[in-house]
């Protein structure tokens, strides 16, 4: 796995070949994340399934409960098949756009 950090998150590519041992993986360093703001960066995998992604949904809300946030970039998916509990957008820009909006909200106490 890469780590890049930024400001106010930290970005994580999969450096291997399964998106679903990639959320193995991120679920079981999860406790490690707990202080930041998360993006996982799917962009290599092209055409990702809709199974692939819900892999990611657990790590995700448990993420969440913690008052962080965890955007997935991917730009192949139909964001009408995606749940509205995972938060996916297409690029990094919009990703790190998305944390300062839940970042706010947050500080708001929304």
């Amino acid at each position: 796995m890469e780590s890049i950090k930024k400001d106010n998150c930290l970005i994580l590519k999969d450096e291997k070949d399964s998106p679903k041992d990639f959320a193995a993986f991120i679920q079981s360093l999860l406790k490690k994340f707990e202080n930041e703001n998360l993006i996982i960066d799917l962009q290599k995998y092209g055409e990702l399934k809709l199974d692939e992604l819900l892999s990611f949904l657990k790590p995700s809300l448990e993420h969440y409960m913690n008052n962080k946030s965890f955007i997935i970039i991917n730009d192949t998916i139909a964001i009408d098949d995606v749940p509205e509990e995972l938060r996916v957008v297409p690029t990094l820009q919009e990703a790190e756009d998305m944390i300062q909006m839940e970042e706010i909200e947050r500080d708001l106490g929304f």
